[in-house]
């Protein structure tokens, strides 16, 4: 089972497309790309081409995918993503309620149509927002997933852990959800203060040994994908996170 990298967590390094060198020397096999990769397609999937490492998992705005979808298939189909992901929804934006999250689901469903009509794949990442309980109790995540049974769950469980749940149960119980999983980590109190309080896979809080092993044996299909939301250092990031997942 290799290793994705999010490109996000390497935004700040001085190319990007040099820098996918590194992550196959290191031991990356593919890449999740984002908005920030996506200017020059044609030139950023030849640097992978050259690097020996792939492009299955894309993040993509939902804006972007309501106005300009054509655009949009195109652009993943010159980098080679097959599994089309909407990664966030801003604050002012995010419905309230139950009924609310169930309208939006709808939505992204209708969207999922098209993708699935152009042989991809459609899911959702989580923030920390979607498991944060409605006045219901429920959790915006599950009611998605419930209200959409087409959608699948790009599943943040570092996010998830940063909302102050165990995030095993919600692998064992949406495994058949699970297309894809950020592998994140939280740092140890009082450390990661100038990274948001994220540190080196391996090197925090959250248990990836067992999750891991956890979702090779429910979901061991899921691209596996390591991020840092805001590494001070990406290499130190990518050659440690690699070592310890080695080690899992």
């Amino acid at each position: 089972m290799g290793f994705s990298f999010q490109l996000y967590s390497s935004r700040d390094v001085a190319s990007q497309e040099a820098f996918l060198a590194r992550l196959a020397e290191l031991g990356y096999t593919s890449v999740e790309g984002y908005g920030g990769v996506y200017g020059d397609a044609d030139n950023f999937a030849e640097a992978m081409r050259a690097n020996g490492l792939t492009m299955p998992s894309g993040h993509f705005g939902i804006d972007d995918l309501r106005n300009n979808f054509d655009g949009m298939m195109a652009l993943a189909d010159t980098l080679g993503i097959t599994h089309v992901i909407v990664p966030y929804l801003a604050a002012e934006v995010r419905p309230t309620d139950k009924a609310g999250w169930q309208a939006f689901a709808h939505e992204l469903a209708a969207v999922g149509e098209k993708v699935r009509a152009a042989g991809k794949v459609f899911s959702w990442h989580n923030h920390d927002f979607e498991f944060e309980a409605l006045p219901d109790g429920a959790f915006p995540m599950e009611v998605m997933l419930e209200a959409a049974p087409s959608i699948g769950w790009e599943a943040d469980l570092g996010w998830v852990a940063r909302a102050g749940l165990d995030p095993a149960p919600f692998i064992e119980k949406w495994a058949d959800r699970l297309v894809a999983v950020h592998v994140k980590d939280i740092a140890k109190d009082g450390e990661g203060l100038d990274e948001d309080g994220w540190s080196d896979i391996g090197e925090g809080v959250v248990n990836w040994g067992g999750l891991l092993k956890l979702i090779r044996a429910e979901a061991p299909d899921a691209i596996l994908v390591a991020e840092q939301d805001k590494p001070n250092d990406a290499d130190r990031f990518a050659a440690v996170s690699m070592k310890n997942l080695k080690g899992m």
